[in-house]
């Protein structure tokens, strides 16, 4: 099996990866990214710092298809909107990432968008189809669904304790696809 996935550097910056982390063949990683331990990285994502940085933080699993981008700096908001992710980030198949703030323990949906500037903190979580229109903040342990999203109740702590045990899950899963493409030529 040939590995095909793309890591670039781009305007004098180059992706920077931990050594522990699983990258799976298929994704495209471009310019200003840091990923941190233990992070995964699923097939055919893509990961594009080209006009502003991203940083995915240790233990964070970023699933098949999703899309990662981030804003470039301009006239009254010169910092633009880095994508700056957490640890232990659950982040769902086929999301869009863009410009925005996960904090540690946020859970994003599968099929979900994420807008420029908007943060969702700790234990928060964007229902899987949902769209967060820019600047909107989910709080810690609420539960925010609809297209444009909006708070539906607070979670549940059972629900929490299950997104902790997802992150675990992720990690190990991870390894395990890194130990079989390694083994194989996939990467």
């Amino acid at each position: 099996m040939q590995n095909d996935m793309t890591i670039l550097p781009l305007h004098g910056k180059a992706p920077q990866i931990h050594d522990s982390a699983f990258i799976a063949p298929g994704c495209r990683i471009i310019g200003d990214v840091e990923i941190g331990p233990d992070a995964s990285i699923w097939y055919n994502c893509v990961i594009r710092a080209d006009v502003n940085r991203i940083v995915i933080g240790a233990r964070t699993n970023v699933q098949d298809g999703t899309v990662i981008h981030c804003d470039s700096p301009k006239p009254g908001r010169e910092e633009g909107f880095p994508t700056i992710i957490g640890e232990d980030v659950l982040i769902g198949h086929m999301a869009m990432v863009h410009g925005c703030i996960l904090e540690d323990r946020a859970f994003v949906g599968l099929g979900t968008i994420v807008m420029d500037g908007c943060v969702i903190e700790g234990d928060g979580m964007l229902a899987a189809g949902a769209m967060l229109t820019p600047n909107k903040r989910i709080e810690c342990g609420q539960l925010w669904t609809g297209r444009p999203a909006k708070y539906l109740r607070d979670l549940p702590e059972p629900a929490i304790a299950e997104m902790r045990a997802g992150v675990a899950h992720y990690v190990e899963n991870g390894r395990a696809h890194k130990d079989t493409n390694q083994k194989t030529g996939g990467l």
